[in-house]
């Protein structure tokens, strides 16, 4: 495993003079890239004076620039297809006082990441809440706003970190999910700790409480060795308020606002920015507001700031090998620069997906976001993946409700049959939960027939799976009776003092074992011989008939139906219905309890009954 080149004071110093270099980001670059402009941002005390050069076989410099800060200096370099790999020497003068650091020049790997799609199954981790595997970094020492761990805080720090999920990887892998999604790792130094990771201080280094940028890539390698997929959270929307560009801004366009008397809040409709009658008043507060005080609003129509972003994300891929990038409050930032990114990404490593968090009540609105879209077809948003928050806040009616499930499968059929709105349906993330709302139960259930149903609905159904850590062992919770802390609950066993551990068959209930035994053969059916039918096969569904909704996934002669009984009582299904997909004397197997059937003219489900037949 190459190690990482960390984000701190990377440039080694040759000379020493008046002019000062003390931060170069990005910290190194490689050869080879398929674009060969590098953007360096400079931080040192007066530099913004100083004039640029650079020598190094194959490498030119393009322009400098002040930005406006006296102390920062954009540098734009051509790493051209001679390069080699080495040390560029970067000189910095002003007058008389010069000052020359090493720039590192890498040759690629030639490792090119695997990325995720619909044959994938995505498990959500947030790993402050997931597993503490060294308490030694608790404290965060040496950071300027160190936070003790208070696991009787909500919404305060309790010490997972990535040794921790490097630890669980083995129960991960087992449980049969694909593709890790982990919440945003990059540095936080604020107040109060930021243990969600959304107020980014540092987009360079990894949160000393969660590791390092080295153990960052362990565990990506240690995930790929079993097979697994590693996706990373990223917000180019806002940083934290205590990163230094808040301080010291390299321009004064830097942010949207300075949060002092011009302060605004975004109104969080998204909305506006597809409506045509908006006003102008609206759509700036909810694409420049600040999400919240702590959260400043980088401003990506800044064309330096944007080529930033884009480097840092790519940079991160070719370090660390992540298999794609999940955009928080993706239609919050400039939609012209969240496509430049895209596309520089998709140039760089081609197919590469990405996932933006486009939160809309209904469908057309997510539709809109996505790439090609046929709703939105004068604005290209190059976005592959977009999430189905509209499918998440019917599945609890659908599969939870007594009396209700009828009606909330018929809710899942019209969702399906809106699915003309988007270019590219597979690449929908699909899901029932995640960190920002409540958990898909809002208390333990009595029986696992709905949960059950629920499942077999996230695995079957078109699109990208995810499931919220905690799902297999029936964590619940609700915003309602705790805040964002209740849903974000730790897994218990993987921290000190745990008394009762989740990772092993003894230390869960019966309840819990059979749902995590339930999930874990349906998830090794989807990804093995289930997994091209699904990922890859067409959908056809029938409108649902005395609550019995059916479905067929098929791939050339292979066939996949799903029947879900909505009802609290059993229920028969008329074969002559939906005899264009199977027909009275098929032989078929019953993944569900993993017999072979003759399909009969009436096919009675019992009570929220599940027939997965292949």
């Amino acid at each position: 495993m190459k190690k990482i080149i960390t984000a701190l004071v990377l440039a080694t110093s040759l000379s020493a003079g008046a002019v000062t270099v003390e931060r170069i980001d990005p910290p190194n670059w490689w050869t080879g890239m398929t674009n060969d402009t590098l953007q360096l941002l400079v931080y040192g005390q007066g530099i913004a004076d100083a004039d640029v050069t650079v020598s190094h076989p194959g490498v030119k410099l393009l322009e400098s620039i002040a930005p406006g800060s006296p102390n920062y200096k954009i540098v734009y370099l051509s790493v051209g297809d001679d390069a080699k790999p080495g040390e560029a020497i970067l000189s910095f003068s002003v007058g008389k006082d010069k000052t020359s650091v090493k720039y590192p020049l890498s040759a690629r790997d030639g490792i090119l990441p695997h990325t995720f799609d619909a044959g994938d199954v995505l498990y959500l981790v947030m790993p402050d809440r997931f597993a503490d595997g060294d308490t030694t970094n608790n404290s965060g020492r040496g950071m300027r706003y160190p936070v003790t761990v208070d696991r009787s805080r909500k919404g305060g720090r309790h010490g997972g970190d990535l040794q921790g999920l490097r630890d669980r990887l083995d129960y991960i892998d087992s449980l049969g999910v694909t593709a890790i999604w982990v919440n945003p790792v990059l540095e936080n130094d604020v107040r109060g700790g930021s243990y969600h990771g959304y107020a980014t201080t540092d987009y360079y280094r990894i949160d000393p409480r969660f590791g390092s940028n080295d153990e960052w890539r362990t565990l990506i390698d240690e995930a790929h060795a079993r097979g697994l997929k590693v996706v990373m959270d990223m917000i180019f929307n806002h940083s934290g308020i205590s990163h230094p560009w808040i301080a010291d801004r390299p321009s004064p366009d830097w942010y949207n606002g300075d949060g002092g008397d011009d302060y605004l809040q975004t109104n969080y409709r998204l909305s506006t920015i597809h409506d045509p009658y908006a006003s102008q008043y609206d759509r700036k507060a909810t694409t420049d507001g600040w999400f919240v005080r702590g959260m400043p609003d980088l401003n990506q129509r800044n064309p330096h700031l944007m080529h930033y972003l884009i480097q840092n994300s790519i940079w991160w891929i070719e370090a660390s090998k992540i298999d794609g990038i999940r955009m928080d409050t993706h239609p919050y930032a400039d939609v012209e620069g969240m496509a430049r990114w895209i596309a520089d990404v998709d140039r760089e490593y081609p197919g590469y997906n990405i996932v933006g968090e486009c939160w809309y009540p209904g469908e057309a609105g997510a539709a809109a976001w996505q790439r090609d879209s046929r709703v939105n077809p004068g604005v290209e948003t190059n976005l592959p993946s977009v999430m189905d928050f509209s499918m998440m806040t019917i599945g609890p009616e659908a599969f939870l409700k007594p009396g209700e499930g009828a009606r909330g499968l018929d809710k899942l059929y019209e969702h399906l049959a809106l699915d003309y709105l988007f270019a590219d349906p597979q690449h929908i993330l699909t899901f029932f939960d995640n960190h920002d709302t409540d958990r898909f139960l809002a208390g333990q259930p009595d029986n696992l027939d709905g949960w059950k149903q629920a499942m077999t609905w996230l695995l079957t159904t078109r699109g990208i799976p995810q499931l919220y850590y905690g799902t297999e062992i029936l964590m619940s919770g609700t915003r309602r009776d705790g805040g964002d802390g209740n849903v974000r609950r730790d897994m218990p066993g993987a921290f000190p003092g745990d008394s009762v551990t989740v990772f092993t068959r003894e230390g869960r209930t019966p309840m819990q074992n059979e749902a995590r035994d339930f999930l874990a053969s349906l998830l090794d059916w989807r990804k093995g011989e289930a997994n091209d039918i699904i990922a890859r096969g067409s959908l056809k569904h029938y409108i649902p008939r005395q609550g019995v909704y059916i479905y067929e996934r098929r791939l050339g002669d292979r066939l996949v139906v799903v029947m879900l009984n909505g009802n609290e009582t059993e229920a028969t299904v008329p074969v002559a219905d939906i005899a264009e997909t199977i027909q009275p004397g098929t032989v078929m197997h019953d993944v569900i309890t993993g017999r072979d059937i003759t399909v009969e003219p009436g096919l009675t489900l019992p009570p929220r009954g599940i027939l997965l037949l292949q």
